[in-house]
């Protein structure tokens, strides 16, 4: 496995095109294979775990273990959600050919609970950080927010942390795509490079056997819950809760469709209002702009785009039933037949309308999870 890690991570361009190749050709897929839809969508499945796997080798490429740095998490949570959305859509086609309509939502039911579980367990060890597109996004600040990443949820490092030399040459060089970043990197590599000159070589022996024999740096400690209830109060109270409300949406509205059937009510009622509810929360943390020690309270740009994108996919609650078949469908019968006459656009008009209803008609292409 360490000598694939190393071959991909030299040919990345390479692999890329290769993935795009496989990609292009699922479209040349033999006649036969569209008489079932689970051989398309396992030759889909496969190449999307692919790509994933490859992305997160090079994603992953190991570095240089700095002092004061925190250990990474050795479990690839970000990965294991890809993976499993890459086969959601496999599973509910497998299950509903074997099994049928009915029984189809114990497996998507099953692939809904693994997920849940995944991001509940990457939330903990994040520290409690928002996830992003569903955690398959790391939630990492960039620049300047690394320095006060005490101001946000899921970042209470300890009072004290001083921007040593090292941190800001870190954060110079995270920061090297603006014209000061640039200055001030090209400043401190001068710098540096004029006392490692001037610096007998003796010294640099005594300087780095010292090093090695002074403990590391503290690091910034990973918030518990009781850490969050205890600095944030309620205010971090609302935020957790809207989070795991996030997470655990899909699996509710499985579960409910898996009880009451797709074409009721209920389910889709209960799914908006666990959406508007956990979206309002976070959006009330947001607007509070003091927390009870004085402190700034705000979430970071990446956490504030992921509230939009959270808000859009609420326009997917058009395409699910029992709305989709009562509203939306008419409606676009309607255009459909308006544009019809008009030449081109009426055929790219019933080509769009088919593609929409066939992927409507699953799950897993409709749950925005």
């Amino acid at each position: 496995m360490e000598a694939y890690k190393i071959w991909v991570r030299r040919n990345k361009d390479y692999v890329h095109s290769l993935e795009s190749l496989a990609s292009g050709l699922t479209w040349l897929l033999p006649e036969r294979f569209s008489e079932s839809e689970i051989g398309p969508e396992a030759v889909t499945a496969v190449l999307g775990m692919f790509t994933a796997v490859n992305d997160h080798i090079i994603d992953t490429i190991p570095t240089q273990v700095k002092t004061g740095s925190a250990e990474p998490s050795s479990f690839p949570y970000s990965l294991c959600i890809t993976l499993l959305k890459d086969l959601e859509t496999l599973v509910e086609v497998t299950a509903q050919h074997f099994y049928g309509d009915d029984k189809k939502w114990n497996f998507i039911a099953a692939t809904e609970a693994m997920k849940a579980l995944v991001r509940l367990a990457l939330f903990r060890n994040s520290g409690y950080k928002m996830l992003l597109h569903g955690g398959e996004t790391p939630n990492v600040e960039k620049g300047s927010g690394a320095l006060n990443s005490q101001n946000g949820f899921g970042h209470l490092a300890k009072p004290g942390w001083q921007p040593g030399p090292g941190n800001l040459k870190n954060y110079h060089e995270k920061n090297s795509w603006n014209l000061e970043g640039r200055a001030m990197s090209a400043l401190s590599r001068f710098g540096e490079n004029a006392r490692m000159a001037s610096e007998p070589t003796w010294l640099h022996r005594v300087q780095h056997q010292h090093a090695l024999m002074e403990p590391p740096l503290s690091v910034a400690e990973r918030p518990t819950l009781s850490t969050i209830f205890a600095e944030r109060g309620l205010r971090g109270a609302l935020f957790m809760l809207g989070e795991v409300m996030f997470i655990t949406r899909p699996l509710i509205y499985v579960l409910l469709i898996r009880k009451y059937g797709i074409r009721s009510w209920f389910p889709w009622c209960i799914s908006l209002a666990v959406d508007l509810a956990g979206v309002g929360i976070l959006s009330h943390v947001m607007m509070l702009r003091q927390s009870t020690e004085g402190r700034q309270l705000h979430l970071s740009e990446l956490e504030k785009n992921e509230l939009r994108r959270r808000k859009l996919l609420w326009a997917l609650y058009l395409m699910r039933d029992p709305f989709f078949d009562k509203y939306t469908r008419k409606k676009l019968q309607s255009a459909e037949r308006l544009l019809e006459p008009v030449p081109v656009i009426g055929i790219l008009t019933s080509k769009i309308m088919e593609l929409i209803t066939g992927a409507q008609t699953r799950y897993t292409y409709m749950s925005g999870s």
